[in-house]
């Protein structure tokens, strides 16, 4: 099994977070990880509100959100968790998570409410 990518903290750039966050069920997904800190099954983000996301669709926003550094994921037998790296992006970042997240939060888009500000 070939090693997941994670890339350092410095080599993220802004523009890769925005990217990965411009997606509404991405930024669910990423609000849901944020607020819990670590999430064991990806199947248990596979609903966003009333909508169930396919299995090809959440390994590819997981995928998105991991090579733009903002979650870790490992491998645990046939599960993976996810981690938040909030912490990283807020010190290389400042603000701009929390900021984004409250945007979802305010627009009424669905799932980006549960990681607070």
């Amino acid at each position: 099994m070939r090693p997941l990518f994670h890339p350092p903290i410095e080599d993220v750039p802004p523009n890769a977070i925005l990217h990965a966050l411009s997606d509404p069920n991405r930024a669910a997904i990423f609000a849901s990880i944020m607020g819990a800190g670590c999430v064991e099954a990806c199947s248990a983000l596979a609903a966003v509100g009333d909508r169930v996301i396919p299995k090809s669709s959440l390994s590819t926003h997981f995928k998105v959100l991991r090579e733009a550094g903002l979650i870790r994921c490992e491998r645990h037998g046939v599960e993976m968790r996810n981690h938040s790296r909030h912490a990283e992006v807020e010190a290389r970042y400042p603000g701009l998570l929390s900021a984004i997240v409250r945007a979802y939060a305010s627009s009424g888009c669905e799932g980006a409410t549960s990681a607070g500000s």
